[in-house]
């Protein structure tokens, strides 16, 4: 009987061990599907480090967003355009300002944002001569020099919250460190930094909610205009 128990538990042992060769292909394919799946959402997280690129939104996002402008809910956080110290180009006066192609790029920006219309816009910039020759090359006109642009820190949020009138959109040409500290405050703390003339706009309703929008970079003014 002792024999036929050991014949039988041989038999057993055999059998489990034949469903496990058999049950290994499946179980390295479910090993496979959850590390795709790992690697995906890894990646959708590193995708989303920075507001999303609108140059690539689509033609309801981007008439969304539109509609938000003509509401004037809307805020622009501008990169101001190529730095004289930082480029061998030629510059278009003083060191601390911009290059003659810096103007060319704010122009090009400017034309965007006349695009949408300007009939409910209030525009600000830092005090600094880079900001404010983009400004003026933006739209052709100086705007409001204001120091909390240039200062910006961990209250820069609530600075653009603050300077917001219902109504009215916000154009506000400041600096990358500065678009950096409203990102951070905003949800993304390891965005890209910005661009030269790149913008950052964000949404606040009537109630004082505030939703970043996405980026527009220089080039996306274009594929808008079409």
């Amino acid at each position: 009987m002792t024999r036929g128990n050991v014949v039988v538990e041989l038999v057993h042992v055999q059998s489990a061990s034949k469903r496990w060769v058999l049950s290994r292909p499946r179980t390295w394919a479910i090993i496979a599907v959850g590390l795709l799946l790992i690697t995906l959402i890894c990646g959708f997280v590193w995708v989303q480090r920075s507001p999303a690129n609108l140059r690539y939104a689509s033609a309801s996002a981007t008439h969304e967003w539109v509609k938000a402008w003509q509401a004037g809910e809307v805020i622009a956080l501008v990169r101001h355009t190529e730095r004289c110290d930082r480029s061998a180009n030629t510059c278009l006066g003083p060191a601390d300002g911009i290059t003659q192609a810096g103007s060319i790029a704010a122009a090009e920006v400017g034309r965007g944002f006349t695009q949408l219309g300007l009939e409910k816009t209030r525009f600000f910039s830092s005090p600094l001569t880079r900001t404010l020759q983009t400004a003026h090359y933006m739209l052709g006109h100086d705007a409001v020099a204001a120091e909390w642009l240039e200062t910006c820190g961990p209250t820069m949020r609530n600075e653009v919250v603050a300077h917001k009138t219902a109504g009215q959109n916000m154009i506000l040409v400041t600096h990358s460190g500065c678009i950096a500290d409203f990102e951070r405050q905003t949800g993304y703390p390891r965005a890209v930094a910005a661009e030269y003339g790149s913008t950052v706009l964000a949404r606040i309703d009537a109630q004082g909610q505030l939703e970043v929008i996405g980026i527009m970079n220089p080039e996306g003014w274009q594929r808008l205009a079409k």
